[in-house]
């Protein structure tokens, strides 16, 4: 799990970053508003710390921002700020929780954990079941069916068939199933998508459903209009 904390009281941070990286999280640590932003628009994490009284940029600002380009990465404030109007204002602008510091190290976790199990991948609600054409993506054993068979996939094509099945019938662009499939590190080029994507074609050849490739943007999931 990679966290993105912006906190610009570097003990505080620190003392943060070294007891969640003991429980086996990543964090990545920013001290300002203005670096904060660049690291929400080019990179990936799983969640977001964010202090609200930041240099540069102040924390609600960032996060309406965030917000307002469509960005659903899990977002918890914490902040010294305790005043009733601040935690509605935070919770309105798109936070998922809001702790007030001082804190317990343990909420803190806890209060992480609880986010992310409202959430799945990308940060979008968790979706047990999805099902399209006689094809099922089950949360629960993460593993797609065809007709109550399993589809048989390595962990790569799983990951490029479970996104294009979660947001079926809009495109997902090839940048964003590189970020999906990058999350281990692993930098992956255009020409690997078009492979994993040629791939997982011919395993759902028999499938009521196709892939269909949109001209400089990228590729689709839909049901075949003549499926029976």
């Amino acid at each position: 799990m990679r966290i993105l904390l912006i906190e610009d009281d570097r003990p505080i941070a620190r003392g943060i970053q070294s007891g969640l990286e003991q429980s086996g999280m990543t964090v990545d640590l920013v001290h300002d508003g203005v670096f904060a932003e660049q690291a929400l628009t080019h990179n990936k994490h799983d969640l977001v710390i964010l202090d609200l009284g930041l240099p540069g940029i102040d924390g609600m600002t960032l996060l309406r921002r965030f917000r307002k380009n469509n960005q659903v990465t899990p977002v918890i404030i914490l902040t010294a700020r305790d005043e009733l109007h601040d935690r509605v204002q935070g919770l309105n602008s798109g936070a998922d929780d809001y702790i007030i510091k001082p804190f317990e190290p343990a909420e803190l976790e806890a209060r992480i954990n609880a986010v992310l199990r409202r959430k799945g991948p990308s940060g979008e609600p968790m979706r047990p079941e999805i099902m399209l054409g006689g094809m099922r993506l089950s949360g629960v054993d993460q593993r797609i069916f065809q007709d109550g068979k399993p589809i048989e996939l390595s962990p790569r094509e799983f990951a490029v068939l479970e996104m294009l099945l979660v947001r079926h019938g809009r495109v997902i662009s090839k940048a964003q199933l590189q970020d999906h499939l990058t999350r281990s590190g692993r930098d992956i080029g255009d020409t690997a998508i078009e492979v994993y994507i040629h791939r997982v074609r011919k395993k759902i050849d028999h499938c009521r459903v196709e892939i269909v490739t949109v001209r400089g943007f990228g590729y689709l999931l839909q049901e075949l209009r003549d499926a029976p």
